[in-house]
């Protein structure tokens, strides 16, 4: 116990934020010092070796541009490690780079998994972060993540309802007293949006566009709900049956009803969660309202979309994009609050 706090005082502690999107870096003292896609760009070698050339926004300018012996991979799919080796060479470079290669200890790791992760699956996290040159690996939940970085006291015996739409999943959690009184995570999030714009576009334009333009549009004029003020967009595709280069524009009305499905999924998941509920927290939520993080929290008229259907106030975090990071830095920053968290794991 004493060597690991004399240790301790010489390692630079790191929290992880491993999303399906963007993988964040927190820095014990620090805050966040790593904000970058999680991407890969590896080239095929001999003998069927992989040679990483870049990661994070540098693998991300790769993606659909890339020869035949240069891949851009996505290791992370679903929130859910899809490629361990590649997982665990992102992992590495990261912390190279947070540590500039000088530290002499390995670091204590803290990552945030998201909550329908199975036992497998998060020992794959976990053996990930110590191949890549971890010293010891903490997992903390999305939801209780999420819920810490908005600013909740996570050990007031009051419900809080947090709904983090991140990349691949969508975390909900009802905390209380320092744990996840319900839970559910569905694998319907900002990824599923992009493809249902894909779908869409295809099915209604017979035009090929490829995922960044779809988030593109998602950021651009998606909306969760039609709005007043008309939003135009140009995006460039292939004409599926002529199979030439070719534009279109499209409108706010176009990625509503391309996003209606998604988010349907999602504002039933939130259903079930709130019929589950306790009557006593019930009142809590109805009091607090929910809470929206994660870059689907940054859709437009989502917080409305959602009101509107379960008749309870949403509210958008302050930096929802930051908000799971800031509350995995946080875990990190407080010991006392650490060790409740992980006495299970």
């Amino acid at each position: 116990m004493i060597l690991n706090k004399i240790i301790g005082l010489f390692s630079n502690d790191l929290a992880v934020d491993l999303g399906t999107a963007n993988t964040l870096v927190i820095a014990k003292g620090q805050g966040i010092i790593i904000n970058e896609p999680s991407v890969v760009a590896v080239k095929r070698e001999k003998y069927g070796q992989q040679k990483v050339l870049a990661v994070g926004h540098e693998a991300k300018e790769m993606v659909g541009k890339t020869p035949g012996n240069i891949s851009a991979i996505r290791p992370m799919k679903d929130g859910v490690i899809a490629d361990f080796d590649m997982t665990e060479k992102m992992i590495r470079k990261f912390i190279e780079k947070a540590h500039g290669r000088s530290s002499l200890i390995s670091p204590r790791i803290i990552i945030c998994v998201p909550y329908g992760l199975t036992q497998v699956e998060r020992k794959a996290v976990r053996e990930s972060a110590l191949s890549a040159g971890a010293r010891e690996v903490f997992l903390i939940e999305e939801p209780m993540a999420a819920a810490i970085g908005s600013g909740i006291d996570i050990r007031e015996p009051r419900g809080n309802l947090v709904v983090d739409i991140g990349g691949g999943t969508t975390e909900i959690g009802v905390v209380s007293l320092g744990g996840l009184v319900i839970s559910k995570s569905i694998r319907v999030a900002g990824d599923k949006i992009d493809k249902a714009i894909v779908d869409y576009v295809k099915r209604k334009y017979n035009l090929l566009i490829g995922d960044r333009s779809a988030e593109e549009i998602k950021i651009a004029i998606g909306t969760a709900l039609p709005l007043e003020k008309k939003l135009t967009m140009i995006i460039n595709g292939r004409d599926q049956v002529e199979g030439m280069l070719s534009s279109i524009e499209l409108t706010n009305e176009d990625a509503y009803e391309a996003m209606k499905e998604p988010l349907k999924e999602i504002s039933e998941a939130l259903r079930e969660v709130l019929e589950k509920m306790p009557p006593d927290l019930a009142g809590d939520i109805v009091n607090q309202g929910i809470i929206l993080t994660g870059g689907g929290a940054l859709i437009r008229q989502l917080d409305k979309y959602l009101s509107d259907i379960v008749k309870i106030p949403v509210f958008i975090a302050d930096e929802p994009l930051l908000a799971v990071a800031k509350g995995t830095g946080k875990a990190l920053e407080e010991i006392d609050l650490l060790q409740e968290l992980f006495e299970d794991e």
